[in-house]
């Protein structure tokens, strides 16, 4: 059985935060793709040390926190100021 509840409202909660993102413009520092990639790859990992939520089966790894970070990401690129 999937439960689409957790995943559903950490993208949601990881979006609406990755919008309150700010860029400074004076700032030097600039994040490219790789970075993306590395933030991505350490949050699977970290989901998968943290595991399902408990009596959830569906996935071996923590969908809410990874659902939540995918949607960190999307809100800072779509919407990000």
């Amino acid at each position: 059985m999937v439960y689409i509840g957790p995943t559903l409202f950490g993208f949601i909660l990881g979006f609406i935060l990755g919008t309150r993102i700010k860029s400074d413009k004076d700032s030097k520092i600039k994040f490219p793709i790789s970075t993306y990639l590395v933030v991505l790859l350490v949050a699977l990992f970290m989901a998968w040390q943290l595991g399902p939520f408990p009596y959830y089966t569906d996935s071996i790894i923590a969908s809410g926190f990874f659902a939540t970070i995918i949607g960190i990401i999307a809100g800072k690129v779509i919407l990000g100021r």
